[in-house]
């Protein structure tokens, strides 16, 4: 899962211009580059409609409009079911639009007047200094901004709305107040029309040329790019930390990382990743690597490489990815370096598999567990983020009925729902910057990761929604995993528990909340930053920080961070004290593999290349 706005650069031109950019404005080269920006938008045209005609894609209603719909009526039902309270909104609105039209009459004949709404002060989509000055923008501002309070005022002072519903109708009046944002169409964004008079219409020309190649990319659908390819390359630039493959099966590659001290922990470490996204999140650039920086630190380091399905394993389920993933890598380890136990990381969904297999062996009694580290992962559910949004019975079942036909759930489509939850960061600023400015995006590693999406397969995804999410089923003891009932209380291993302050996919609150099920000692911390920033955040570049806590009986975040100690920079070194003090016994680094797990090929492998 992703959460990459905490450390999105501002979209920008990386590559430079063509060379139509600060000249005087010339109707002859304005008139050619519309012809072509036209022209542009013709192939994008035609690379949206090619699959629908070749029948590769059939299009249909997005389950998420039939939600909108639903949601939407529900609240106009109560302002409509009462004419006096449907009056009385409608004269408020009417009202607030009188006021700013006499507002902007004052303005016109040198009056000053305060504005009647501001945007947020974080809000980059206004920063433009032209938005307050300029009397025409900073109407059409005004305007924008008294639309969107209404909208979330009709959702927030509805009464009678279920927590969920409400949940859904604050998230959908986001999504399309901020789709409508000035700031999006090149007419009313004075920085756009700046960019269109000063280079004769060439940022529209690029951008539609950008918009053909993304279409066209994405097989008919916009993938938007965020990040600047060139110089990005899995097993190039990024995923360089020596090692190889030892093992793999249908589900994972094995990888284990060549050592890079004479002396290693005697405890190997096992890394869970995500298989909604792929491993490299650990193993950026070198300077970002955990991957490199574990090994550096004196570990013998494996991860598990999740495969990319396609229909073909769409009958995989959560039970398959526990045995062929973490239990089979399990014993792959203890076979290539003789210990029994070894140290676990989980991180995300990665975190909560790696919790359900600690609670399986625990129950069939078979110790292989030295410690156990979840980074920004649930266990519990009681307090999920903002993801709830798209999980009740309605949905999941829509959901499962396209994976029925597909096999599986298509990477873009979660990656969508990610973006969505910071749509103003992750989708609207690139569709301003790629498509109205004509600028191609920096190349950024997190983000070229972030757009490198795989897919799920259907049974495994369909059994995590129902389970977790919709029913919380493994801290209550209810989960069923290979006809064994799961009780994380039989997890006696030492936990690191690490949460991340503004994550709002694993939120904090929920990390604590989910401390209290495990039978042994819990060692929570809390990072500074959001889902990946908080986590991929190295010693070196003194980012952030991170709190601690001897105690971990507080009810909440708020009070828990009253007794806190806060620590600058990075929690990685805190982590290697603490699985340090666990067992400290070093032993001749290994060397890769054995005779009997041999090296099948390089790291990052094969199976992270696939795309989606």
């Amino acid at each position: 899962m992703t959460d990459v706005a905490d450390t999105r650069p501002s979209p920008g031109q990386a590559n430079g211009k063509a060379d139509d950019g600060a000249k005087p404005f010339n109707p002859e080269t304005f008139a050619l580059n519309m012809a072509r920006a036209m022209e542009s938008s013709g192939k994008a045209l035609a690379a949206y409609l090619q699959p629908r005609q070749n029948g590769e894609t059939v299009d249909k209603p997005p389950n998420e409009l039939t939600e909108i719909i639903k949601t939407f009526s529900t609240v106009a039902n109560y302002w409509l079911s009462d004419e006096k309270r449907s009056t009385e909104l409608q004269m408020k609105l009417g009202k607030a639009y009188l006021d700013l039209w006499g507002t902007a009459m004052r303005r016109m004949t040198g009056q000053a007047s305060e504005p009647s709404s501001q945007p947020p002060l974080k809000d980059k989509r206004f920063s433009d200094p032209e938005w307050k000055s300029n009397q025409f923008f900073d109407f059409v501002l005004q305007a924008y901004l008294l639309g969107t309070q209404w909208a979330h005022e009709l959702v927030r002072n509805a009464e009678g709305l279920d927590a969920h519903t409400r949940k859904k109708a604050e998230f959908y009046v986001t999504q399309i107040t901020n789709a409508m944002s000035p700031s999006n169409f090149v007419l009313t964004n004075p920085e756009v029309l700046r960019e269109t008079v000063a280079s004769n219409g060439g940022n529209l020309m690029r951008g539609m040329g950008m918009l053909a190649e993304d279409i066209e990319a994405g097989r008919g659908a916009l993938r938007i790019r965020q990040s600047d390819p060139s110089g990005l390359a899995v097993g190039v630039n990024m995923a360089t930390t020596p090692g190889k493959v030892i093992y793999q099966n249908e589900v994972m590659q094995l990888i284990q990382y060549t050592p890079a001290t004479e002396s290693v922990l005697r405890t190997p470490l096992l890394i869970v990743p995500p298989w909604i996204n792929k491993f490299y999140i650990l193993d950026l650039k070198p300077e970002k690597s955990f991957i490199k920086w574990c090994v550096d630190q004196g570990l013998t380091v494996f991860v598990i490489s999740w495969v990319n399905p396609d229909k073909a394993l769409g009958a995989k389920t959560f039970e398959d990815y526990m045995k062929q993933g973490p239990l089979a890598a399990m014993d792959v380890i203890e076979k290539v370096t003789g210990e029994l136990t070894m140290h676990t990381i989980g991180y995300c969904v990665g975190g909560t598999l790696l919790a359900s297999t600690l609670a399986w062996l625990a129950e069939h009694r078979r110790v292989r567990a030295a410690s156990a580290t979840f980074m920004a992962a649930q266990i519990d559910f009681t307090h999920a983020g903002d993801l709830m949004v798209f999980v009740d019975e309605d949905q999941i079942a829509a959901l499962e009925k396209d994976m029925q036909t597909a096999g599986v759930l298509e990477g873009s489509k979660m990656a969508m729902a990610f973006n969505m939850l910071r749509s103003n960061d992750l989708i609207w600023s690139y569709v301003v910057n790629n498509y109205l400015k004509g600028n191609l995006p920096k190349p950024f590693d997190l983000l070229h990761w972030n757009s490198d999406a795989t897919r799920m397969p259907a049974a495994n995804h369909s059994f995590y929604l129902r389970n977790c999410y919709l029913e919380n089923k493994l801290s209550t003891g209810n989960m069923v995993l290979d006809n064994t009932r799961l009780d994380l209380s039989k997890v006696k291993v030492p936990v690191y528990n690490l949460a991340t302050r503004e994550d709002h996919i694993a939120p904090a609150e929920s990390v604590l909340y989910g401390s209290q099920f495990f039978g042994g000692p819990v060692k929570y911390v809390l990072s500074g930053s959001g889902h990946i920033a908080g986590v991929v955040n190295p010693p070196a570049s003194g980012k952030y920080q991170y709190w601690t806590n001897d105690s971990n009986h507080a009810a909440n975040v708020a009070d828990w961070m009253k007794s806190a100690t806060e620590h600058a920079g990075s929690w990685w070194p805190n982590w290697r004290e603490w699985i340090g003090s666990i067992d400290g016994e070093e032993v001749p680094a290994r060397q890769v593999g054995t005779e009997a797990y041999p090296a099948i090929e390089d790291a990052p492998g094969s199976y992270v290349r696939v795309q989606a």
